[in-house]
């Protein structure tokens, strides 16, 4: 049997079941607008700057001409903490976790339509070598923010779909 059919059939279920995609009609469609109409405020530190910009990076794409509807405010939490051990009480292993609280307010009336928590984390290899240490925590940091934004992103999306996609104004 050739696969044409099965994917119909798969298709047709999972319409009968209300699924449906997010960001339908692409950059024109209704959740793709709302997500160009978020402005994301500065957020202090180097893992800010770097969610940040992966945030705008991603909402970029759709950004529309009618102006920001909606301010992402986050606030992060960075830790790193040590949990492999020797014999001589050095640290063998960290663990950096990234966790970040946002809400999200509507420009035109200063209401909180959103207020959520997005976060990952990532184990790191401590080496003899400090510097390689320091360049294995950076990169992870890197990730994490990625990720972190990707988080956000898919959550705002979700609200705005689940809100017919109101750009709020």
């Amino acid at each position: 049997m050739k696969p044409w059919p099965l994917l119909l059939i798969a298709l047709t279920a999972l319409s009968a079941c209300g699924l449906r995609p997010v960001y339908s009609g692409g950059s024109q469609g209704a959740v793709a607008r709302s997500l160009g109409n978020v402005e994301v405020a500065a957020i202090e530190g180097k893992a800010g700057w770097l969610t940040r910009n992966a945030l705008n990076d991603r909402l970029s794409t759709m950004r529309g001409g009618d102006g920001p509807a909606y301010k992402l405010v986050v606030k992060l939490d960075d830790q790193i903490s040590g949990f492999g051990l020797r014999a001589d009480a050095a640290v063998t292993r960290e663990r950096r976790t990234l966790r970040a609280r946002y809400q999200l307010i509507d420009v035109a009336t200063g209401a909180q339509v959103l207020d959520d928590t997005a976060g990952s984390d990532a184990g790191i290899d401590v080496t003899s070598s400090e510097y390689a240490t320091i360049a294995a925590e950076d990169t992870a940091l890197e990730r994490l923010a990625q990720t972190v934004a990707d988080q956000i992103v898919m959550r705002l999306a979700l609200y705005a779909a689940q809100n017919g996609g109101h750009e709020g104004r």
